[in-house]
């Protein structure tokens, strides 16, 4: 039987394991089977650089950890060659880095199980998730989305003030002024029309001889 230090020891293992899976917001288990010590420097450099935690771990203590951390569903991967990395930050980083090393060494550096937010996510959510950008990167593009607009309107008016001149009277009204109509030639009008003739009046005598014979 181990002894009370080593049992001791252990208990302090699977403690801040379980600790270190609950304050995570996403972690990978991984299978590193076959990758040798320069590779294992390098992914190890990689994952420091992004603020990841990552070792080896053991799968008796693990198991006492995930029933800790209740992520009990990731008991049956804990076997072979284990390690895990942990973020507080973005939680896409991990994923994204054990996808890329998963390609870059033909499958030595593989996902075994994930979790997000205190979930065991299923083997479809982490293939999606291993396939997106980091977190910094979705965020420029989503304010990319966002300030498209704006920028096209900000163009469009720098496009129509530098077609202004400067000091340019803007007239009150853009409806063009009638032209003023041209006087008639009454001349010319008066020599086409003919004159009536005017009617004669009727002299005094002649209207005296009318009105004899009319009675």
């Amino acid at each position: 039987m181990p002894s009370a230090k080593i049992l001791s020891e252990k208990q302090a293992i699977v403690e801040k394991l379980a600790q270190r899976m609950q304050n995570a917001g996403a972690g990978v288990f991984v299978n590193y089977m076959g990758v040798n010590v320069a590779q294992d420097m390098e992914i190890r450099r990689e994952f420091s650089a992004n603020g990841i935690d990552y070792s080896v771990i053991k799968n008796t203590l693990t198991r006492f950890a995930i029933k800790k951390a209740g992520l009990e569903e990731i008991d049956p991967v804990l076997n072979g060659t284990t390690s895990l990395a942990t973020t507080a930050g973005d939680p896409i980083a991990p994923f994204r880095i054990v996808g890329d090393y998963t390609k870059k060494l033909n499958g030595l550096f593989s996902v075994k199980a994930g979790f997000m937010d205190g979930r065991v996510l299923t083997a479809d959510e982490i293939a999606n998730i291993t396939a997106l950008q980091s977190k910094d990167a979705l965020y420029a593009k989503v304010l990319g989305t966002m300030i498209a607009p704006v920028a096209g309107l900000a163009v469009c008016i720098a496009a129509i003030l530098e077609k202004k001149q400067p000091g340019a009277v803007i007239p009150a009204s853009s409806e063009p002024e009638e032209a003023a109509p041209e006087p008639a030639d009454v001349s010319a009008a008066e020599e086409t029309i003919p004159a009536e003739p005017a009617s004669p009046e009727p002299q005094p005598e002649q209207a005296t001889a009318a009105e004899n014979a009319a009675e």
